[in-house]
């Protein structure tokens, strides 16, 4: 018989604040680190009888496991919408507020209207519904693990397609980050046009100019 891991208290605390706000979205973004990409961020709505075995925090459930997770979540969704904010946003912005931007432009998105969206971190974005930020909301919350799942997944597959593209940097590997090959590989062909140049001051210096 296949084990069933169901993190029982994720859900739990989503029924809890339903008993209020019946139309729960959670809300996370995924790529605020990386020296390079889109920002990306996911609302999810799900209902009081939906439970997703191993849903949790993504960065703590394999890449393997994500892709299946992230199937099952847009199947079950009562609504989802997925969005990013671009890596011209991020440098004109800053990487906070384009994160905000992003996930504005998930709940924006979603079909269904929320009665209240849960948000990842310490920070809300301006949304036309009542929000409440939840630090590490993602391992506490059903809705914001299922958010953020989707929008690891979504920009890790965005990552892929950029690696096609631009060979040269190893994206496929490290996704953007700033790992030993990415900063190798910078210092040796210099910043494409997907990268984010007020990232790259301290690796670059001059040479970003």
């Amino acid at each position: 018989m296949a084990r069933i891991i169901l993190h029982k208290e994720l859900f739990e605390y989503d029924s809890e604040i339903r008993r209020t706000f019946p139309v729960l979205c959670g809300v996370d973004e995924a790529g605020r680190g990386p020296l390079a990409g889109d920002v990306y961020a996911a609302a999810v709505i799900l209902n009081d009888d939906t439970l997703i075995d191993y849903l949790n925090d993504s960065k703590k459930i394999s890449e393997s496991r994500r892709e299946k997770l992230y199937n099952e979540i847009i199947k079950k969704a009562d609504a989802y919408c997925i969005a990013y904010a671009s890596v011209e946003e991020i440098d004109k912005l800053n990487i906070l507020q384009a994160s905000m931007l992003a996930m504005k432009r998930a709940v924006d998105g979603l079909g269904l209207k929320p009665d209240i969206a849960l948000v990842d971190g310490n920070r809300l974005p301006e949304l036309e519904c009542p929000a409440k930020y939840l630090v590490k909301g993602d391992a506490k919350s059903a809705s914001i693990a299922a958010a953020s799942v989707l929008a690891k997944v979504s920009r890790d597959r965005y990552m892929k397609k950029l690696a096609e593209k631009y060979p040269e940097y190893g994206f496929e590997k490290h996704k953007g980050y700033g790992t030993e090959l990415h900063c190798q590989m910078l210092k040796k062909h210099g910043a494409s046009d997907i990268h984010r140049k007020t990232f790259l001051k301290k690796i670059l210096g001059d040479m970003n100019e």
